[in-house]
């Protein structure tokens, strides 16, 4: 069977896009089965840049087809931070926990028509012959106070546009149907559906 590598150690992340890419007519490989294998430094400032850069090298050692995704929460009041430092606005070895509350108390007092924020992914495939990236957005706001056990990173605190709850306190599905990669992924499938039923 043919094999495409998640090109992500973030276990939370390899999850989703297991679910995402369903029925996919390949098998899904994480960096699991690479011991050894060294973290790709994301020292690109754009997503756009890390998702492709951690795409090609993947690729490159593995000599399989690689997905990577680099996904950054924009928020309008902070003038687009955190960014592409989402995962580190705490500090380089920042929890989910301790980059939230960085974020909360950065916007205490902030007004609910100034909280409004968006996440945004970056979603790149690297094969031999190929090099396509998509892009996939959610929009929202950023909560007052956090919510929900559900999810991982920004969740309990990110309420997208047209819903009363936060993604930490939807199920998996719907969060699943709205978020920025969820989005990115269907764009991505019929890339993938297309070289998979060619190569």
């Amino acid at each position: 069977m043919k094999q495409l590598v998640l090109a992500t150690n973030n276990k939370h992340k390899v999850e989703e896009l297991k679910v995402m890419l369903e029925g996919l007519p390949v098998e899904i490989l994480t960096l699991d089965a690479f011991p050894g294998l060294s973290p790709v430094e994301e020292d690109v400032d754009t997503l756009e840049g890390n998702a492709l850069k951690k795409a090609r090298e993947i690729h490159r050692v593995t000599k399989l087809p690689a997905l990577a995704d680099d996904s950054g929460l924009e928020v309008g009041y902070l003038n687009g931070a955190p960014g592409v430092h989402t995962s580190r606005f705490a500090g380089e070895n920042a929890s989910y926990e301790d980059n939230w509350k960085k974020l909360l108390h950065d916007m205490l007092g902030v007004p609910a028509r100034r909280r409004n924020a968006r996440f945004r992914c970056a979603l790149a495939f690297v094969a031999p012959g190929t090099e396509q990236i998509v892009e996939g957005i959610c929009a929202g706001r950023i909560v007052e106070s956090s919510r929900g056990r559900n999810g991982f990173g920004y969740d309990p605190v990110f309420q997208p546009n047209g819903h009363s709850v936060t993604f930490a306190e939807m199920s998996d599905d719907l969060k699943n149907s709205l978020s920025h990669r969820g989005h990115a992924t269907e764009s991505m499938k019929p890339i993938l559906h297309h070289y998979f039923s060619r190569s």
